[in-house]
C-alpha cells in the first residue's frame, strides 16, 4: 500500500501561494517574503515589534526547487529535475523532497492544485 501512496503523491501539482512573494538573487538563491496577516500577528507587530514580513532564505537545493513549483509540474517532474541537477547529493531523493514539500505546504508557501483550497 505504501508504494501506491508514494506514487500518487508524485502526481500532485504544487503551486506557489499568491500570499507571499519571493525573489532570487544573481546566484539563484531564493528568499521567500512571508507576510504575517491576522489578529495575532498584528498584536505581535504592535506590541513586540515583530516584523510584518519574515524573509526566509532557502538553501541551494531549496532554491533550485522553488522556481520549479509553477502549478504545472508534478512533484514527480520536480524530482527528476532535482536528480538531474544534484545527482547523488539529492539522495534519498523522494523522502527528502516529500518532507520538503510538506514543510512548504505547512507554512503556507505552496498548495496543491485541485487538492487544497487556493489561498487568496
Amino acid at each position: 500500500a505504501m508504494a501506491k501512496k508514494q506514487e500518487n503523491y508524485l502526481d500532485y501539482i504544487p503551486a506557489v501561494s499568491p500570499r507571499n512573494s519571493w525573489a532570487a538573487d544573481e546566484t539563484g538563491k531564493v528568499t521567500i517574503h512571508m507576510v504575517h496577516k491576522g489578529f495575532y500577528p498584528w498584536i505581535a507587530q504592535k506590541f513586540f515589534h515583530r516584523p510584518r514580513v519574515s524573509h526566509i532564505d532557502l538553501d541551494a537545493m531549496g532554491s533550485f526547487i522553488f522556481p520549479l513549483i509553477d502549478g504545472q509540474r508534478t512533484v514527480g517532474d520536480i524530482a527528476l529535475l532535482v536528480k538531474a541537477e544534484f545527482g547523488d547529493a539529492a539522495e534519498p531523493l523522494y523522502p527528502r523532497l516529500t518532507k520538503y514539500m510538506q514543510i512548504l505546504r505547512n507554512n503556507g508557501f505552496v498548495y496543491y492544485v485541485g487538492k487544497d483550497k487556493q489561498p487568496k
